[in-house]
């Protein structure tokens, strides 16, 4: 052997070792790198999510019928009322004033009714006169009904019985009819008033178990059923509204803001797969250290997993989230 082949021997030897080691290294670890799971056994949980605010089944916003300034505040929060109880009183002063100008006018008008009937009878004064006298009396009782009716209209009461839930408004402050002074309503049963779409409400029916979350007790899940469900959707938010009865002895305040989670279907003993696994019912198993696209058949379908009915054992490597690109036959390496 020449002494040039010698010396260009090690460089040889060392690409040769190479090559070796890249083909070992990719029979070993090559190709594209995957996160792999197997089926696992679990509760399957299909469900309508929503969200909802805490109210009582029986309530009432009470407004002034007409505006005024508040005069007096007759009731605190958590006092027990009932029907037709004054809650609050807006200042009256012109409308009393008003009556009383009134019932003078309506006195002196009574007196010129009877004495203009006496001379009627005696033949002094012609009766027609008599009638315009009883006429502008009656005109004006029907005046002080009115302003009555108007000062009665300055008293904000309860329209229901139940306990005075929460007041808004203070002396002095200038009340509007759309502004509410009071809550007033029973404080058991509370309901959840949640608003679901129109594409699941089909799935929703009366009686189905309801999850139950709120930020003020972040570590509970609380269990409800569904009560109601309003006939009529509304056309602009494409929802329905559903009422969650609550039990006796729920945690949950009026007014809190909760997450609900409308239980369609559930399997406490089901084989379990991530939901990112899926492709259009198709899976991705790892045979030999290639993909392979499988088609499975699908049960309940949650939001994170889905229940697996046919199509795969416990045994078989599945992709648990295919990268994008990854193509059936494609060798592929866990992490």
């Amino acid at each position: 052997m020449s002494r040039r082949i010698l010396s260009r021997l090690p460089a040889l030897l060392l690409l040769l070792a190479l090559a070796g080691g890249g083909t070992w290294a990719w029979q070993r670890g090559g190709g594209i790198e995957v996160e792999t799971v197997h089926l696992r056994r679990g509760a399957a949980v299909e469900a309508i999510y929503a969200t909802g605010t805490v109210e009582p089944e029986k309530w009432a916003r009470i407004a002034p019928v007409m505006p005024g300034r508040i005069a007096e505040i007759l009731v605190r929060e958590g006092d027990r009322v009932r029907e037709g109880q004054p809650l609050a009183r807006l200042d009256d002063r012109e409308a009393r004033a008003k009556i009383a100008e009134l019932e003078a006018k309506a006195a002196y008008w009574r007196e010129e009714m009877e004495r203009a009937a006496t001379l009627a009878n005696s033949g002094i004064r012609p009766r027609e006169s008599a009638q315009k006298s009883r006429s502008e009396y009656e005109q004006v009782v029907a005046t002080i009904n009115a302003a009555r009716q108007r000062r009665s209209d300055l008293m904000v009461t309860a329209p229901i019985d139940g306990i005075v839930l929460r007041r808004d408004g203070e002396i002095g402050e200038l009340a509007e009819v759309k502004d509410a002074l009071f809550w007033v309503g029973a404080p058991k049963p509370l309901r959840v008033t949640a608003e679901v779409d129109e594409e699941d409400i089909a799935r929703v029916h009366i009686g189905q178990k309801v999850l139950i979350k709120a930020d003020a007790f972040i570590n509970q899940v609380l269990e409800a059923r569904v009560d109601r469900i309003t006939p009529k959707g509304d056309p602009v938010n494409k929802t329905f509204r559903v009422r969650v009865i609550l039990p006796d002895d729920s945690p949950l305040l009026i007014g809190m803001t909760t997450e609900i989670n409308i239980i369609i279907a559930e399997r406490s003993d089901a084989l379990l797969l991530p939901a990112t696994a899926l492709l259009d019912g198709k899976v991705m198993v790892i045979e030999d250290g290639v993909a392979r696209l499988r088609p499975v058949s699908l049960g309940i379908r949650g939001r994170t997993v889905a229940e697996i009915t046919g199509g795969l054992g416990p045994d078989d490597v599945i992709v648990a989230a295919p990268p994008p690109g990854l193509k059936a036959g494609d060798r592929v390496r866990t992490k």
